[in-house]
């Protein structure tokens, strides 16, 4: 399984600006005394980081600040009215889990697992699946959140 693409922002190099490898970032940097950069999981992320200033962010690896109000009110709240699914692995095949929680309690409803051999995607397809049959079981009318 590739890794996650990371974004990387350069603030004091050869180019400032908004890289989406980590060779063109590399390059921007190389041979300049106090570089300023660091990567960030995602462009939105990188390009309010850019917009910001590196001290804001120098130390706090990769993370991204609260949200604004505007932000915020895009998003809007999450559904109370809902349970949340997640998987854990730890390897590519590696023992994996998963669990379905209440969202507003966050009580468990269900936890499968360790299993020995899984991975993380076949443990979220697991969680949803299980999470429809709770839901249809119980009759309910709840959404499901899933990553």
């Amino acid at each position: 399984m590739s890794k996650k693409k990371k974004f990387y922002v350069v603030w004091k190099g050869k180019a400032p600006g908004v890289y989406d490898s980590w060779t063109d970032c590399k390059s921007q940097i190389e041979g300049i005394k106090g570089a300023q950069y660091m990567s960030f999981p995602d462009l939105a992320a990188a390009q309010e980081a850019y917009n910001s200033n590196y001290e804001a962010y120098r130390g706090k690896k990769n993370k991204v600040p609260e949200l604004s109000a505007s932000a915020l009110l895009k998003i809007g709240d999450p559904n109370f009215h809902s349970i949340s699914v997640d998987a854990a692995s730890s390897g590519n095949p590696g023992k994996m889990e998963y669990q379905g929680v209440d969202t507003k309690t966050k009580k468990c409803l269900f936890k499968q697992g360790p299993f020995p051999e899984g991975t993380n995607n076949i443990g979220e397809f697991l969680a949803l699946v299980h999470g429809l049959a709770y839901l249809k079981e119980r009759k309910s009318d709840r959404i499901i959140y899933t990553d």
